[in-house]
């Protein structure tokens, strides 16, 4: 999957991003999680936003681990619904 832009984001990195002013936007920013479904996207943010309070370096990681996840999951979705698409697509003509 598509990990271009995040592999220079890990637990240490997460750990010094959080005190940065706005730092749940930040860090959801550099998550990409736009590129999950509403339900991951809105989950991965209450997570950072206990990660942002709590510092927890076991957090960090398993922060990464998710949102990496659940970016996959999204994507292979996507991927299956529109082939799904074009089959039905196909049969109809």
């Amino acid at each position: 999957m598509n990990t271009k832009g995040n592999s220079d984001l890990n637990a240490t990195t997460l750990l010094a991003l959080r005190q940065e002013s706005d730092a749940v936007r930040v860090i959801t920013e550099r998550l990409k999680v736009k590129e999950m479904g509403p339900a991951d996207h809105i989950r991965t943010k209450h997570e950072v936003k206990a990660f942002v309070e709590s510092g927890d370096i076991t957090a960090a990681e398993a922060l990464l681990k998710n949102a990496q996840t659940r970016r996959e999951l999204n994507q292979s979705q996507s991927i299956a619904e529109k082939m799904t698409q074009q089959r039905a697509q196909r049969m109809t003509d």
